[in-house]
């Protein structure tokens, strides 16, 4: 079942919103001029509404793709994607998450990294 919108978190490196314009130009469709708010930036790559938020938690950056519509089917395909052509450890929740899930789940995340993917804690 597709998830109705996808959020992946990626390590502060050497990633910008530049370079995730490049990738989403070529994974999904051009990408509209970045509309800088505050600290958060805004685009749209085709018809898909796109946030990215530096350091939303920590040093991790947060990429918000607003719509059903992408390739990926859920958070844990376009995490593979992001670590394969941006080459920086992502992670994303395993599944859609809700409140009712219990704060327990909500620290459930898939890392991507050189290292593979593993299931593991993370107390945002």
């Amino acid at each position: 079942m597709r998830q109705p919108d996808i959020e992946i978190y990626l390590r502060d490196a050497d990633v910008d919103h530049k370079q995730l314009a490049q990738w989403l130009t070529q994974a999904i469709a051009p990408c509209s001029d970045w509309q800088q708010k505050g600290q958060t930036f805004k685009c749209q790559a085709g018809n898909i509404p796109v946030t990215w938020l530096p350091k939303a938690v920590g040093k991790w950056n947060s990429l918000y793709l607003e719509s059903d519509q992408t390739p990926w089917a859920d958070d844990v395909a376009c995490a593979r994607a992001a670590f394969a052509a941006l080459g920086v450890e992502v992670r994303c929740a395993p599944g859609g998450w809700v409140e009712e899930d219990g704060e327990e789940d909500a620290d459930r995340w898939v890392r991507i990294s050189a290292d593979g993917e593993e299931e593991i804690t993370w107390r945002t």
